[in-house]
């Protein structure tokens, strides 16, 4: 099966919308309070994810500007990634992880498969 972004409804009438493959979401968003406006942020992630840059903040490694994934230590000592628009707004995040490359491997298979991911509107 392959990767594919699915656009549902969240509480209080907004939306909300996932990287997944299979039945494993990779990647999900916040709340939109307009449908167009999740799909406008997938949009945008197909665009800017591939050449976007990894920054490992649990490294110490200086946050920087522009769109980029970050790697982040969680208070129990396993990792997620968040990706962040070019005006600091996290725009989807991933689950915890216990080692650091599973967090490499969301980023990567994000950047590679996400562009033509199709689009499922579930709302």
């Amino acid at each position: 099966m392959a990767h594919k972004f699915k656009v549902s409804t969240a509480a209080n009438d907004q939306f909300k919308f996932a990287f997944v493959y299979n039945a494993e979401k990779i990647f999900w968003s916040e709340n939109y309070k307009q449908k167009a406006s999740a799909k406008s942020a997938i949009e945008s992630l197909k665009k800017n994810a591939p050449g976007a840059a990894t920054v490992d903040l649990s490294k110490g490694e200086e946050a920087g500007s522009g769109y980029r994934f970050e790697i982040v230590a969680s208070k129990d000592g396993q990792y997620f990634v968040r990706f962040v628009a070019g005006n600091g707004e996290t725009m989807v995040r991933t689950e915890t992880y216990a080692s650091k490359s599973s967090a490499k491997n969301a980023i990567e298979s994000l950047q590679k498969n996400g562009p033509g991911a199709a689009v499922e509107d579930e709302a």
